[in-house]
């Protein structure tokens, strides 16, 4: 491990500035002094915690050491830069906060570099077949607010330098294979609100803990007093004589008795009360967001429901994996069905608790269900939980574009020309709703195939707009991420982090080029070479040249088989190339490319953009100027926009 190699280098350097005292003291004669780096290195090296550690290496590491039969780890890459983007990796300012891969089957170790992500607050691993100790090493986080190790295989003693986290609330290690004693120091945790250890092969005794929620059973070699055992040395449990505790005397006896039953009686009549109470709400009630009265009065949903964390588990059958419809940077999607046998898909969100707390969320979610428009994938309700986000949408039967552009039906593309044409055109209507329509307006960032979903008939459903904002809501005004997809991301999104209407508009070209050519961004490249790495701008000049050249059944989806109009064609490639183009101010809005579509303004703002490529190509040729001050200039008027604030 590269943070183990840099240790002994420390050390190394730490022993060789061990010299003859002589040497060090005309060192420090000339100002060298030899003592104080000799124990910085010393130090460096004795403690590895401080030497820099990537986090991509860190979490890579904790890849490796596992079995991953359900390839859930597949998108981690050691060669990136950023973490943040990876599926079960989430990030908090850029830090990585929390790793999660319950009920996933992973098999293995558990990696000690885990301990090098010094701000993670929650590592939940729980329902796994994991193996092996825990780490001492997990003692160093310093942050750490939720550990779940439960449902696995891990054995050896529990490590006491989990003491050490003064931080952590909420612990389970509860059926494992855990033995040897029960560390006081990890009892004693002041922050701790829950510590479940049940059922191990734990002995000794049970510490005082400072918590009231601990569970122990099923651990029968511990004793203390919160097991049935008596630990050896402890003095004997004694009862009372029976006379004592009742009272030798009738009236005693009739005392005690008439105590009980008036205390009954206001049992009885207290659940009688609380019973009346809650038939009343839940028979004569509005639905309303449960929001603090304090912070807001009555909030009104409409239609959006809210459901409970439960009724999701039973319309998924608990999440489970064979129900999952895909898998995005936003979450894990998942089909259900509700009592009634409506179809669902539930979205459970990646980043389970925003920043932006509760009430945020309510009001985003409201914001995102007030969207109403055909061609918008219509929210139906939320759940909302200490540690959840989810979204409850209709069911698409036929999945989204990006996943029927390869299918054939009875030997046919399911999707033939017309129905791209519709889809192109629908759309490019539920954007221009999202832009101008909205108040505020809303911008989706992850305009792709993927996530332009198929009703019954076909028609254009754009979904997961709202989200980016819904998830990246900061205090901060600065953009602390890039939500998007490789290749269907606008440059100035990529370089500035602002994004605009025109970034959606950038996206939405990419989406033309897609139902064209029937290939995801990353593979438009090989129909025209067979270089392996997708070069986006060289690609898109391919294209240019292509249009110029009246050869643009090169790029059409041999799946149509020729079945297309080379006029509508050609009209489609024209408003993907004004899409796409670098600056933003050179690309038309969303109102202007539904006109372009619908057959409407085409042929003018082509031509007119001719000759501006034409002009800006002389003027290149006579004043060369660098790509980024073209990029700052272009940028100088460009507003954010946001759907909720600052990020």
């Amino acid at each position: 491990m590269e943070q183990d190699a840099a240790a002994v280098l420390l050390l190394l350097l730490c022993q060789l500035l061990h010299l003859h005292p002589a040497v060090e003291a005309a060192l420090n004669q000339n100002g060298f002094n030899i003592e104080g780096k000799r124990a910085l290195f010393c130090l460096l090296g004795a403690q590895p915690s401080l030497v820099s550690v990537s986090p991509v290496s860190a979490l890579f590491a904790f890849k490796q050491s596992l079995v991953d039969p359900q390839n859930a780890m597949s998108g981690w890459d050691k060669n990136a830069v950023d973490p943040c983007s990876w599926i079960h990796v989430s990030c908090s300012e850029q830090n990585v906060s929390r790793v999660e891969l319950p009920g996933l089957q992973l098999s293995g170790q558990l990696s000690p570099r885990l301990a090098d992500l010094a701000n993670l607050q929650y590592l939940m691993l729980q329902n796994n077949n994991l193996s092996g100790p825990i780490p001492p090493e997990f003692g160093n986080w310093s942050r750490i607010i939720s550990v779940d190790l439960s449902n696995n295989n891990l054995s050896n003693p529990i490590p006491s330098t989990l003491g050490k986290l003064q931080t952590l609330q909420y612990l389970r290690l509860n059926n494992n294979s855990l033995s040897g004693a029960f560390p006081d120091s990890v009892a004693t945790i002041r922050a701790l609100d829950f510590l479940d250890v049940s059922f191990n092969n734990l002995s000794g005794n049970v510490p005082n803990a400072t918590t009231a929620n601990l569970n122990v059973k099923g651990n029968p070699l511990l004793c203390g007093s919160k097991t049935s055992r008596i630990c050896p040395g402890d003095p004997p449990r004694h009862l009372e004589p029976l006379s004592q505790r009742v009272g030798s005397g009738g009236s005693a006896s009739r005392g005690a008795l008439a105590s009980g039953l008036a205390v009954a009686a206001f049992l009885l009549a207290s659940l009688l009360a609380f019973g009346a109470v809650w038939w009343k709400r839940h028979h004569n009630r509005q639905v309303f967001f449960d929001v603090n009265e304090q912070q807001d009065p009555e909030v009104a949903l409409g239609q959006l429901k809210k459901f409970s964390f439960r009724e999701l588990q039973t319309a998924t059958d608990n999440f489970d994996m064979k129900n999952i419809l895909g898998r995005g940077g936003f979450g894990i999607v998942y089909k259900g069905t509700l009592p009634d046998g409506t179809p669902i898909a539930v979205k459970r969100l990646k980043e389970g608790s925003s920043n932006g707390g509760e009430y945020q969320f309510q009001m985003e979610v409201e914001m995102i269900s007030l969207a109403v428009h055909r061609n918008l994938l219509r929210l139906k309700g939320f759940c909302m939980t200490p540690t959840e986000r989810l979204l409850v949408y209709p069911y698409m039967p036929n999945g989204s574009v990006a996943s029927r552009l390869r299918d054939l039906i009875c030997g046919k593309p399911a999707l033939d020309w017309p129905t791209r044409k519709r889809i192109a055109l629908g759309s490019a209507r539920g954007l221009l709703y999202l832009h101008e329509h909205c108040d505020p307006k809303i911008i989706h960032r992850d305009v792709k195939a993927a996530n332009i979903l198929l009703d019954e008939d076909f028609e254009a459903v754009v979904g997961d707009f709202g989200l980016a904002k819904l998830l990246d809501h900061r205090e901060s005004h600065v953009t602390t991420a890039v939500r998007g997809t490789v290749g269907h991301i606008a440059p100035e999104y990529l370089s500035t982090g602002q994004s605009s209407e025109k970034t959606d508009v950038f996206g939405f070209g990419i989406l033309l080029l897609e139902l064209i050519t029937g290939q995801g961004a990353f593979d438009f490249n090989r129909l025209l070479t067979n270089k392996d790495v997708m070069l986006l701008d060289w690609w898109l000049q391919q294209v240019k040249q292509l249009q110029h050249a009246n050869n643009l059944d090169r790029l059409v989806d041999a799946e149509l088989k020729g079945n297309y109009n080379a006029v509508e064609l050609e009209e489609m490639v024209q408003v993907a190339l004004l899409c796409t183009q670098m600056f933003p101010a050179d690309r038309p809005k969303m109102s202007e490319v539904v006109r372009m579509l619908e057959g409407d303004g085409l042929a003018e703002r082509w031509e007119e953009w001719q000759k501006v490529e034409t002009r800006r190509s002389r003027e290149a040729q006579l004043i060369p100027r660098r790509y980024y001050e073209l990029v700052e200039d272009s940028n100088s008027d460009l507003e954010a926009v946001d759907l909720s604030g600052p990020r």
